[in-house]
């Protein structure tokens, strides 16, 4: 039987330990933290990710990397099927140690699951340590993406940002939000820059890709995507999510494809 304790993968003599793990709909693992770096992964389910000022959807087809030390909190949606990779940054070359989302490539995903087959502990020169080699390599070379959401600090923005993640749909002027946050529209256009290094419009996008990827990963129709996201047409919703996203809406599944 392979552990499902995250404990003992911190100390391994090699360069990546492999964890699987199943949970149920709606369990949250509580704010946590590990010694290792950690790539975070669902091969099947949908995993949302927090820290105390970032939030990040994670479906089957990417993963999460969260550096060693960073308190973080994984609530499942659906049933999860989960591999968590725990990295020892310091064997690794060319490696980002920041918080980010990558894609997973056909290859980096049969990679994961291989090595999750093979023993906890490997010696380097093993099959299992060529898998790990080869795990390194695509991780390097994965597209970083746009879709963690800084979360504000500032009382005002909170009640903006709140009702935007409440309803990404919300199609109001910032005009209108600075009304809502008792501050004027200035005011509240520096904040969002200063709190949350995006814009009003940039933050509410990155809001909206989440809660889109979401619902395409379970097979939702871009049509009602899109409307949840507050577009005109699916047109918009998909040519604006190609450009930020490199994909089409399409492209992003779970147990299916977005109409």
């Amino acid at each position: 039987m392979r552990s499902d304790n995250s404990a003992d993968y911190q100390t391994l003599s090699q360069a990546i330990g492999v964890m699987s793990k199943g949970f149920m709909d709606g369990y949250t693992v509580p704010l946590h933290s590990h010694e290792r770096d950690q790539l975070l992964y669902a091969v099947k389910g949908i995993m949302r990710v927090r820290t105390e000022y970032e939030a990040w959807v994670v479906p089957s087809n990417v993963a999460v990397l969260i550096p060693a030390g960073i308190k973080h909190s994984v609530t499942m949606h659906g049933a999860v099927d989960m591999r968590t990779l725990y990295i020892d940054p310091t064997t690794i070359q060319d490696y980002q140690q920041t918080l980010c989302v990558l894609t997973v490539s056909n290859l980096l995903r049969e990679l994961i699951l291989e090595l999750s087959n093979e023993a906890i502990e490997y010696e380097k020169e093993s099959r299992a340590g060529s898998i790990s080699r080869l795990i390194e390599h695509e991780i390097s070379r994965a597209k970083d993406l746009p879709l963690h959401v800084k979360l504000p600090k500032d009382d005002r923005l909170q009640k903006v940002c709140l009702a935007l993640l409440n309803d990404p749909s919300d199609n109001r002027t910032l005009d209108a939000w600075a009304e809502i946050a008792g501050a004027s529209t200035r005011t509240l256009a520096r904040l969002f820059e200063s709190d949350l290094d995006l814009s009003f419009n940039k933050w509410r996008q990155r809001v909206r890709f989440q809660n889109a990827l979401e619902a395409l990963s379970t097979g939702c129709r871009i049509s009602e995507v899109s409307r949840q996201c507050g577009y005109r047409s699916p047109s918009a919703f998909s040519s604006a999510f190609h450009k930020v996203m490199n994909m089409p809406p399409s492209s992003v599944r779970l147990n299916g494809l977005g109409e």
